[in-house]
């Protein structure tokens, strides 16, 4: 018996120019601060709020938890990897010598296969 091949859903549903992946927003630290302020206010349910700016609403509550934790002249940042003026200058010079000994490895390896092609 043989069955007949049923259309994939690429087939279907042909891919648009908007069904890719959304870019990240990054907002400002004046931004974040504003929108916590106006957030504790209270003139604005959380949820309104977040409309109105276009972001979303727990993204408000953790703006607003961070700003509870750090320190008032603290910078608003993100986690993750610190911007490359933050780094130490140990930290930096690591960095340098992982990739230093990263294009060693690939130059030994191509020295090692160019050696094999001679002979």
């Amino acid at each position: 018996m043989n069955k007949k091949q049923l259309p994939s859903k690429r087939e279907i549903i042909p891919a648009s120019p908007e069904s890719g992946p959304k870019p990240r927003s990054t907002f400002t630290d004046e931004f974040k601060r504003n929108a916590v302020s106006r957030l504790r206010a209270g003139e604005q349910s959380g949820t309104d709020l977040a409309v109105e700016l276009g972001i979303r609403r727990n993204q408000l509550y953790k703006w607003a938890k961070k700003l509870d934790e750090q320190s008032p002249g603290e910078v608003f940042r993100a986690p993750g990897r610190p911007a490359m003026g933050e780094l130490s200058e140990v930290e930096q010079l690591r960095r340098d010598l992982a990739s230093a000994q990263e294009e060693l490895a690939i130059l030994k390896k191509l020295d090692a296969y160019l050696t094999r092609l001679k002979k």
